[in-house]
This record gives C-alpha cells, structure tokens and sequence, in this order.
C-alpha cells in the first residue's frame, strides 16, 4: 500500500474514544480490559526510544473478543506515550484492506498497521500474540468453542498484554 493511501485510511479512521463511546458488543469487556488495562514500565520506554514515533492503524470490530482484550492496551499505550498514536478502521467497511492482511486466508483482527511518521508501513502484528495464536490452532479441533473462548481469556489475564507489547516493538524495528 502506498504511503498516500495509508495517510488517507489514517485521516479515515477514529480515534479509540469514538469508538468505545459507539461499542455494543462485549461492552463489558471492553470497559474492563480498558478500565484495567496498565502499561509496563518497559514498553512505555522502549516505544518512547522510537525515532519519529509509532501510528498504530488497526482493523477492528466491537464484537471481537481478541480487540477487546489488545486494542484497550493500545489506547493505553498510546496515552502512556507521547508519539505514539491509535486510530481504528473497522473491519467491514475496510474490507479491501483487510483483504491485504489476512492471517492464514481469514480476515481475522485485530490487525494493527505500525506506520512511521512518514506513513510508510514499518510492520503489522495480529490478531493475536504467538503463543496464543500458536495454541488455539493446536486446539481448536478438539476444545469446544466456549473452551477455547475461555483459554484465551486465561491467557490475555496472565499476559496482561507482555507478550503483544514485546511482539509490537519488534515488528516496528524490523
């Protein structure tokens, strides 16, 4: 995508809070996880030391139970650190873009776009952290869905977003 491109999606999308004032699924959630939500002192220095910043760009959707539990601490990131920004698109109005970023052939999200300042896109990271990502594939086929639902909120509570903060800053120096 080209950088014009990417700047007009930037000046489309919403800032995270229009969007949790707008929130109707999982509106529980997505009020707790943010309400809890806290930055570690590591990651609000590492993603300080970015030359020029970091603009998140993330495709999302309210009914996401893997936005509910990242893109809270992104906001939270973004308010913990100066040039660090958060702008939302929504998944199925942005469906061409989504289509740019699938994650094994599905239009799974939270994907967030790490862009410069400049607009050009640095990395991407989603929807999930790895080791997540890594054990829902391996048992989705035999954990019922509500297991898996239930594993992956396990998970996001021990984490408390360590991994998705460490898996972001290594795509934006790639």
């Amino acid at each position: 995508m080209t950088e014009d491109t990417l700047k007009t999606l930037w000046e489309d999308a919403e800032p995270f809070p229009a969007f949790l004032e707008r929130v109707e699924s999982q509106r529980t959630l997505w009020d707790g996880v943010y309400r809890t939500a806290n930055v570690p002192a590591w990651a609000i220095e590492a993603f300080g030391q970015l030359p020029g910043g970091l603009r998140l760009l993330v495709l999302n959707a309210d009914w996401c139970m893997d936005s509910a539990n990242t893109v809270p601490l992104l906001a939270r990131l973004s308010e913990a650190v100066p040039g660090v920004e958060l702008r939302l698109l929504e998944r199925d109005r942005y469906l061409e873009v989504m289509d740019r970023y699938l994650t094994d052939g599905s239009r799974s999200i939270p994907m967030a776009i790490l862009l410069d300042r400049e607009f050009r896109e640095l990395g991407r990271w989603g929807p999930r952290p790895a080791p997540l990502q890594a054990w829902v594939k391996a048992n989705r086929k035999t954990i019922p869905r509500d297991g898996i639902i239930r594993g992956e909120r396990r998970w996001y509570a021990m984490d408390k977003g360590e991994t998705m903060f460490r898996e972001l800053l290594a795509a934006a120096v790639r």
